[in-house]
């Protein structure tokens, strides 16, 4: 049996947004013999911009079953069934993730038609659902709605089937470690019991040391990724090494980073010494310029110094000096947006306070920039960030105190009444430095969190 999905949420986060939507077909190989189509209310607001894509609306979903009054029927009809969709990982993983919030662990087998249309149907331009049924000649009807992309996926398989034969099997979540040539101590059955959660997971030797700390917002897959790569020689001389698997589940993928930082400044395991992080490529260095003026420049963090924040490309690092200059008025060419001699643009069409051109003075201007860098050393000098915890019934929270980083904890649920002193003794010590400052800073402008409590 198959239950054929689609579903439409407010946006791509799983921790974040919510469904708003769902189709279920259920097909037994042959034809569809159940469904289920509903709204849903998502219990919060839909950007206006996915109501541009989807047609939902805040008023359509008004009144609509909110997903726990579902959830039973959705187990249902599921039970022995395979999980189908199209790219299955973002349907599947938001349904994991509703009914994660209810303390509901939902598994399934899966399988996606996105790979096997690229396996049995080769040579398509484009695998999108859309692209792809208008070249098989399949009838798509409201596009971007649950049910209509739901029954083209249907019909879609439908094809797949005709081409494979009468059954698919999806591949196993978890592969006989013996045919990956793995330790005699990782068993089945240890990874097995690795959490599709999010945190950060151990690898250890033989000889119980520590030889790599890495995380996830998915451990599980995370690791078996780990162990089926063989593509270059420091990952098969880590993969050789790993005896035993360790992890520990945070909730929160901000709590997971600052984690896995800390403990690799520790203990610093072997494999993670020359780790590189493709998250820092760039940064934006402060300097002096010969004519005192206090410049932001966007530079590759391979220069010397201390960057004040950093970026994954050259790109973001000019996007970011981009709002700096429209936010806080500073001059384009302090901030290696202006190369041109004379006054930057900005100052002939008076958004730019004239420092280029010397009419504001070094000292005004540089007090300027330091305000801004103060403002950029985090966005509150005293805040706690709540993000999401290991259950439905606490939330993860990070403290700074001061414009220094106090750490990280938990809360029961109970106690998030805004009162920063009771919060604030739910957390663990950790030392402040740049790298934590850089990664709160990066993820809160990346990630969206619960909330943030200034006080």
């Amino acid at each position: 049996m198959y239950a054929i999905i689609d579903i439409e949420t407010t946006g791509g986060n799983t921790q974040s947004d919510k469904i708003t939507e769902i189709a279920l077909y259920l097909h037994d190989g042959q034809k569809v013999v159940g469904e289920m189509v509903s709204l849903v209310d998502p219990e919060r607001r839909i950007p206006y911009y996915i109501t541009e894509m989807t047609g939902i609306t805040d008023e359509m979903v008004k009144g609509a079953p909110k997903f726990y009054e579902l959830a039973r029927q959705i187990v249902e009809l599921t039970e022995g069934a395979i999980f189908v969709a199209h790219n299955v990982g973002f349907d599947y993983n938001f349904i994991r993730s509703e009914f994660k919030s209810l303390g509901f662990d939902y598994n399934r087998d899966k399988l996606c038609t996105v790979k096997l249309s690229r396996k049995l149907l080769p040579g398509h331009r484009s695998y999108s659902l859309g692209k792809l049924c208008r070249e098989l000649g399949i009838e798509l009807n409201n596009r971007h709605r649950a049910a209509g992309d739901a029954q083209a996926t249907v019909k879609l398989f439908e094809k797949l089937l005709a081409v494979n034969g009468p059954t698919f099997t999806p591949p196993p979540d978890i592969p006989d470690p013996n045919e990956l040539g793995l330790h005699p101590n990782i068993t089945k059955e240890l990874l097995k019991n690795l959490p599709t959660g999010t945190g950060v997971y151990y690898f250890y030797d033989e000889n119980s040391n520590l030889i790599y700390i890495g995380k996830s917002k998915n451990i599980r897959a995370r690791v078996m990724n780990h162990l089926a790569n063989n593509t270059n020689k420091k990952a098969v001389n880590m993969l050789n090494s790993i005896a035993h698997i360790g992890f520990e589940e945070t909730g929160s993928e901000l709590v997971a980073l600052l984690k896995e930082s800390d403990e690799i400044k520790r203990f610093k395991p072997y494999f993670n010494r020359a780790q590189l992080r493709s998250s820092s490529g760039w940064g934006l260095y402060p300097e002096f310029g010969m004519d005192g003026y206090l410049r932001l420049q966007p530079a590759r963090s391979t220069r010397t110094g201390v960057p004040l924040l950093t970026f994954g490309t050259k790109a973001e690092a000019t996007s970011y000096s981009r709002y700096l200059l429209e936010k806080y008025e500073l001059c384009q060419k302090f901030l290696g947006l202006y190369e041109a001699t004379g006054p930057c643009f900005h100052y002939h069409i008076h958004k730019c306070k004239g420092a280029c051109a010397g009419e504001e003075t070094v000292e005004e201007y540089n007090q300027r920039v330091k305000n801004v860098i103060d403002l950029l050393e985090f966005e509150h000098h005293n805040m706690l960030v709540i993000d999401a915890g290991r259950n439905p019934d606490e939330r993860a929270v990070v403290g700074i105190e001061n414009g220094l980083y106090l750490g990280w904890g938990y809360a029961d649920l109970q106690m998030l009444n805004n009162d920063p002193d009771q919060l604030k003794e739910c957390i663990h010590p950790f030392p402040h430095n740049r790298d934590v400052q850089q990664i709160i800073r990066g993820y809160l402008r990346k990630k969206k969190v619960e909330k943030v409590i200034a006080f």
